[in-house]
């Protein structure tokens, strides 16, 4: 019983933090209609573990773990091409500055 007790607050902890978080994101709306339907299915996942397996059998899954483990790597993978990209794109950003910096500073040795 501790153990639910802990995982549901960590869930709603996690659940205020993300949605109080204050800096400016490009899918702020999104991401907080995502979030307002993760927190309870985790917190109802927590408190009623037999639902997970429900859920497996309704998409052809034996067990409920196993969905979830399914689910946490897809996650996982999408997060991480996710960040890949968004850092591929500041390395590009970081080059562009570099350069028009370089040229700046240049014109103004010449003057």
């Amino acid at each position: 019983m501790l153990i639910k007790v802990l995982l549901i607050g960590g869930t709603l902890t996690f659940g205020f933090l993300t949605l109080r978080e204050r800096r400016p994101a490009t899918h702020q709306a999104v991401r907080r209609i995502a979030l307002l339907a993760l927190v309870p299915l985790g917190v109802v996942a927590v408190a009623f573990p037999e639902t997970t397996v429900w859920a497996a059998h309704l998409v052809g899954v034996q067990r409920g773990t196993d969905l979830l483990l399914y689910t946490f790597v897809m996650t996982f993978l999408f997060t991480t091409m996710a960040c890949y990209q968004r850092l591929h794109h500041v390395e590009n950003q970081l080059v562009e500055l570099t350069r028009e910096l370089a040229l700046a500073e240049q014109r103004e040795r010449v003057r």
